[in-house]
């Protein structure tokens, strides 16, 4: 009688252990989301803080220095750039590098021969003019020019990072991209592509 009695309390004091265990894990769980919430807040009001308040380049900054600015940010190959094209009668489009012999009669083999492929290459180098033409959309002879930039350099090392988001949650998913680079030191800028905006 004495062990089933000693069972019993067993049970019972094994039971409310549980017990505390399951209240003390309910309240660890809300403290855990409450710092979880807190984080979160923190990272959006750090996110929807103005990025560069202080910044030395603004938009009323000569074109010289938001060209410079630029180039810091995007550093990449000197010696070629890609231009972006658009094809009318099929929808398509791309880059290709910016060739001083592109669709020169008896010299330029598009589109049969692709422009790595071709023996007349004639790229141009990357330069400011260039940059400031591409900030403004274009110029007197062209409405409409975007210039890309070839990140890799020849030693396969590179200045930065692109990363683009496309889905739904995007606003959101950079927001958090944007407060962990800030956490970690890193610097980070948001660009929306979709929108065209002129920089000078």
């Amino acid at each position: 009688m004495a062990e089933k009695n000693d069972a019993w309390e067993n049970i019972a004091r094994i039971r409310r252990r549980l017990a505390d265990l399951n209240d003390e894990r309910i309240a660890l769980e809300r403290e855990l989301e409450a710092f979880e919430q807190q984080l979160i807040s923190d990272s959006q009001a750090q996110a929807n803080k103005p990025v560069f308040a202080d910044a030395p380049v603004t938009n009323s900054s000569p074109s010289v220095e938001k060209v410079q600015l630029f180039r810091q940010l995007f550093a990449g190959r000197a010696d070629v750039f890609p231009v972006r094209w658009n094809n009318k009668k099929d929808g398509r489009s791309g880059y290709s590098p910016a060739c001083s012999n592109e669709w020169a009669k008896g010299i330029c083999g598009k589109p049969k021969v692709k422009c790595g492929d071709c023996p007349h290459q004639a790229f141009i180098p990357y330069s400011d003019d260039i940059i400031e033409k591409h900030l403004r959309g274009g110029d007197a002879r062209s409405s409409d020019f975007v210039a890309g930039v070839y990140p890799l350099l020849q030693d396969e090392t590179c200045w930065f990072l692109a990363a683009d988001f496309d889905k739904e949650s995007w606003a959101d998913d950079t927001r958090a991209l944007l407060a962990t680079c800030r956490a970690k030191g890193i610097a980070a800028a948001l660009e929306r592509s979709s929108v065209r905006r002129r920089m000078i």
